[in-house]
């Protein structure tokens, strides 16, 4: 190479040359609806008025139905200073392009959305009509179940949250069902210097036990937990971070312990089915005259053998002279908190799902809302759901290494 074709190229090289940027990756402006909960009782509501106004300040648009906060104490004034449009039919809500809500939809709810909208709502297809998973299969949905979506810990974050608030609330049902006021023998749960402390025993070492547990253990309880995994009782025990009794269920050993319990609390949950059915009536009849049941477990069918679904209006009945408290949607006690507790996790899913340029983007790159996938694009990509109910179904990550 001669030395005036190298001076050449040497110039070349030390020229001032062009910055190549990274190309920003496209943010993805999201259309939110959140339509006024009509399932009985339920009082939550997806987003509280704070989240709505993070939601629209990083440029999304949100449209809420008239009223849809007001059982959870959230005025239509509260959503519009934060920056949400006020609609006064579902109509309007169910031409947004992601659909919010807590319940499952009813099928008129499902008339009314569109082919390729998005869906976030509970499950909860055993209380559902025959046909409606094929009724959102053939409106071309994307539906996600919240309560199956995974955080980075691969932890389920809307079941630990309502399990949380379960647990805490359970005690203090609890509580107010041993007073004078409220039919009990007058018993104040914990006790007081120079008197022995009520006893609780709770069926069940999950959050909403590990919760109650603590709870209990707050007001001076006595505190009795079962389960039949060794290694939640375990965690349990690290968790509150003091020794207290534990056991796996043994029959007898359970009915010896609740012929002296003040509360019993239901708290075994079940990933596939109906929860275990761990106490007999025989049992129950043995406990104090006066005492309490909680079962929290009653939406999987209870662990109780006398337990019956009831409702906020009349939560409890007596059998053996048990008080029986068998509400299964607990959490719309505490509407407010619980709204909360699900806008924190909703508004950070539409954020990241708007940064990374739409539902379709943040699929391919969020491992854990893909688990919570069971429809998408109207083709059924849940194995359970697929084999539970003879529907032909996919899977959600071959359909998008497919894209």
């Amino acid at each position: 190479m001669s030395k005036d074709v190298l001076m050449s190229l040497t110039k070349g090289a030390l020229a001032p040359q062009e910055e190549m940027l990274e190309i920003a990756r496209k943010k993805g402006k999201l259309f939110i609806g959140i339509p006024k909960e009509i399932a009985y009782q339920e009082n939550r509501v997806a987003l509280v008025p704070d989240a709505v106004a993070l939601i629209v300040n990083n440029g999304h648009r949100v449209v809420i139905e008239s009223n849809a906060g007001t059982a959870a104490h959230f005025s239509d004034n509260d959503y519009s200073e934060a920056g949400a449009e006020i609609v006064h039919s579902p109509n309007d809500v169910y031409k947004a392009d992601v659909i919010f809500k807590i319940a499952p939809p009813t099928m008129e709810e499902v008339e009314l959305m569109q082919p390729k909208q998005t869906l976030f709502s509970a499950l909860q297809l055993s209380v559902q009509p025959q046909d409606f998973l094929k009724k959102l299969i053939s409106k071309k949905l994307n539906c996600v179940a919240y309560d199956l979506i995974l955080d980075e810990a691969g932890t389920l974050p809307v079941i630990r949250a309502m399990g949380e608030i379960a647990g805490g609330t359970s005690i203090l049902i609890g509580a107010e069902l041993l007073s004078n006021v409220n039919g009990g023998v007058g018993s104040l749960l914990g006790g007081v210097s120079g008197i022995s402390p009520t006893e609780v025993v709770i069926i069940g070492a999950g959050t909403v036990g590990e919760f109650a547990a603590k709870a209990a253990l707050g007001l001076g309880a006595m505190v009795k937990v079962f389960d039949n995994s060794t290694a939640k009782l375990r965690r349990l025990q690290n968790q509150i971070g003091r020794r207290i009794f534990t056991s796996v269920i043994v029959p007898k050993v359970l009915e010896k312990h609740l012929k002296t319990a003040d509360l019993a609390i239901g708290a075994l949950r079940s990933n596939k089915g109906r929860t275990p059915c761990v106490v007999n009536d025989n049992m129950v009849s043995e406990m104090k005259a006066g005492s309490v049941i909680v079962d929290v477990s009653i939406d999987q069918g209870g662990v109780f053998e006398t337990s019956k679904v009831t409702n906020h209006s009349k939560p409890t009945f007596r059998k053996h002279g048990v008080i029986h408290y068998c509400v299964p949607n607990i959490n719309s006690r505490v509407a407010r908190t619980a709204s909360f507790a699900f806008s924190s996790i909703f508004s950070q899913i539409i954020i990241n799902m708007g940064d990374e340029g739409g539902f379709d983007s943040i699929l391919r790159k969020d491992a854990g809302i893909r688990n919570g996938v069971y429809i998408y694009n109207g083709i059924l990509t849940n194995q359970y759901l697929g084999e539970a109910f003879k529907l032909p179904f996919k899977d959600i990550n071959l359909l998008m290494a497919a894209i």
